[in-house]
């Protein structure tokens, strides 16, 4: 996976989003702009810096595993077809 600067605005919101994505591909979040400089842009590339420098794959811990493979047989059994009761 590529190292990536990530700065979006969706349709109808006022700020700008930034994130950064490691060589992991996990995905950093540097934080919300209402308006982008060239300051700006030097100070997101430099924080983007000091997060690939020092990048480390995080551990998942036992927990998150155990509720995504769950999720995983949930989605196999077929539990997880789709809304059928209206409230969600």
């Amino acid at each position: 996976m590529s190292r990536r600067i990530i700065i979006d605005k969706y349709q109808g919101n006022t700020h700008y989003n930034v994130h950064v994505i490691d060589s992991f591909g996990q995905e950093h979040h540097l934080g919300y702009y209402d308006e982008i400089y060239n300051h700006q842009i030097l100070e997101i590339e430099s924080r983007a810096g000091q997060i690939w420098s020092t990048e480390t794959k995080r551990e998942i811990s036992p927990l998150s595993s155990a509720i995504h493979e769950l999720h995983q047989h949930d989605k196999k059994s077929g539990i997880l077809r789709g809304n059928r009761d209206g409230l969600d």
